[in-house]
């Protein structure tokens, strides 16, 4: 074996210069990763259904999501998201099943954030939902919806107010289907410990009739002919209201949302109603909330309403109510409970029940 020397490799000349060079490259590396936020999670999940007129369905499901956000310079974020689920827009969620087959992930997030003022972000990209959500409750958006085109939020004192426009079906045969979405509101402090958020919104769908309905070709609960197609457009108006205060050593929050679609006469409307005490935190401590709703056939787009209330969809009441514990940190046990009646309006009522317990584990 032979043992090369400075002398043979170069001149210490060589050293000095290489090692400078070397540590530059540490550096960048450092910094880069430095700029890049990783996170994830794990959710296995037991799921009971129960449907009159059917046999009780029990089922093992999971869900993976594993993102990052880099920031690219001081005014631009990126975030990028895998999960489970496939290419269902409503729902991360995969079943134990199928003879031990590889599961489906999927694109869940890919979106850029430019913030070129503090109070204003510029989305662009398949991007988290940018509209609030009255008590972070589905009546109009499941919660796994994330859109895809482009939205501006602003923030000023005590109003904020979003608008984006949105591709949701491009067709070769037809005109394409797209969503303008405005929604503004205002949040005030009402003493100690006490907030009131209030705000309105638009949503107009283009090119709905006679085209299937989205992502499944599935009514849902809306309205369709005998080939399958929707019979209606679909313009939404809505109103929301919270109001967030303490109860003893409590953070409790009442809600209300209410939605109607301005294009139909019969079956236009919804609402939901709901509270919530406590905070899943630190590890010991709990939250629990309840929520009732009602949504009428046309009073939204069903495929992208809440996917677990009702099993999707719209034409229907019922409770939500649901529970989290904190285990441990990062670890989580939750339950669910779906109590509903489903197509009312298609003459075919009956009960819905469904009962999830979820292990949620972070990092």
């Amino acid at each position: 074996m032979t043992t090369r020397s400075w002398s043979k490799c170069g001149s210490s000349d060589d050293f000095f210069r290489i090692v400078p060079l070397l540590l530059l490259a540490l550096n960048a590396q450092s910094t880069w990763a430095n700029s890049i936020e990783f996170k994830g999670d794990i959710r296995p999940r037991y799921e009971l259904i129960q449907e009159e007129g059917k046999e009780d369905r029990e089922r093992a499901r999971f869900r993976i999501r594993f993102g990052l956000t880099a920031n690219v310079n001081e005014n631009v974020d990126v975030t990028i998201q895998l999960a489970t689920g496939g290419d269902n827009p409503v729902s991360t969620n995969q079943s134990f099943d199928d003879g031990f087959s590889n599961k489906d992930i999927g694109v869940h997030l890919a979106y850029a954030d430019w913030s070129p003022k503090d109070n204003l972000h510029v989305y662009v990209g398949k991007m988290k939902n940018p509209l609030h959500r009255a008590g972070g409750h589905a009546l109009i958006w499941d919660g796994d919806l994330n859109p895809e085109g482009i939205a501006l939020n602003y923030k000023s004192g005590a109003f904020f107010g979003t608008i984006g426009g949105f591709t949701v079906e491009e067709r070769s045969d037809a005109d394409d289907s797209l969503l303008l979405a405005l929604q503004g509101g205002v949040s005030y402090e009402v003493g100690d410990n006490n907030e009131l958020i209030g705000g309105i919104g638009y949503m107009d769908y283009s090119n709905t009739v006679g085209n299937k309905p989205f992502y499944n070709g599935k009514g849902q609960g809306n309205s369709v002919d005998f080939d399958g197609k929707l019979i209606n457009e679909y313009s939404q108006i809505e109103m929301f209201a919270e109001y967030k205060t303490r109860l003893g050593n409590y953070p409790f929050a009442l809600f209300a949302n209410y939605v109607e679609n301005t294009k139909v006469d019969d079956y236009a409307t919804g609402y939901a109603v709901g509270a919530k005490i406590g905070k899943a935190g630190k590890p010991g401590t709990l939250e629990g909330s309840v929520a009732y709703q009602e949504l009428e056939a046309d009073a939204v787009i069903a495929t992208f309403t809440d996917s677990d209330w009702r099993g999707g969809g719209t034409d229907a009441t019922g409770f939500t109510i649901k529970g989290k514990y904190v285990l441990a940190d990062s670890w989580n046990l939750g339950v669910s409970v779906f109590l509903n009646e489903i197509e009312k309006a298609a003459a075919m009522q009956r009960d819905y029940k469904r009962l999830q317990i979820d292990l949620e584990f972070k990092f």
